[in-house]
């Protein structure tokens, strides 16, 4: 057996690429947020007993006291909601707590209605689970039959002819 060179196939000479530097990239910096946090005592901030505060003079506590009673006394006394005249007021047992309640005929009403809704839904639950009951096998045997008839129309029309 003899070796026969391999074919040459034309080719083509490239230059080298220029040889470039290599970047210098600086490490990049961010700037953080800041903020200075705002420190806000609060309005009953005083010294412990035995302490003197830096602008302690008895005339000024002496009308804060009076000015946190007065403030006090107005935020304990909570203020009832308006009620309408034809509302009852239903005391909850073993607590203070008195609940408005709607009039006898708005009660009524409401139950009505929620009474009537819900039957309504249940009652049609059941209709619709019984017609699919019945349907189902009439469905399916159409199904059937449609999709038998369509498969022999569509064998025998294209036994005759090649896909193409």
């Amino acid at each position: 057996m003899e070796w026969v060179e391999p074919p040459k196939l034309p080719s083509l000479l490239l230059p080298n690429a220029p040889n470039l530097p290599i970047p210098i990239l600086e490490v990049p910096t961010a700037d953080l947020p800041s903020y200075k946090p705002l420190v806000v005592p609060p309005n009953t901030l005083r010294p412990p007993p035995g302490i003197e505060g830096i602008n302690s003079d008895p005339e000024s506590e002496e009308e804060e006291d009076s000015n946190t009673n007065t403030n006090t006394n107005t935020s304990s006394t909570t203020t009832k909601p308006n009620i309408p005249p034809e509302a009852q007021i239903i005391q909850v047992p073993f607590t203070d707590i008195e609940v408005p309640m709607p009039t006898t005929t708005i009660m009524t009403t409401a139950a009505t209605t929620a009474f009537i809704s819900v039957g309504a839904t249940l009652a049609a639950t059941s209709l619709f689970k019984y017609l699919v009951m019945l349907m189902k096998p009439i469905f399916k045997q159409a199904w059937n039959k449609m999709t038998k008839k369509a498969g022999s129309s569509s064998s025998s029309s294209s036994s005759g002819q090649p896909d193409s």
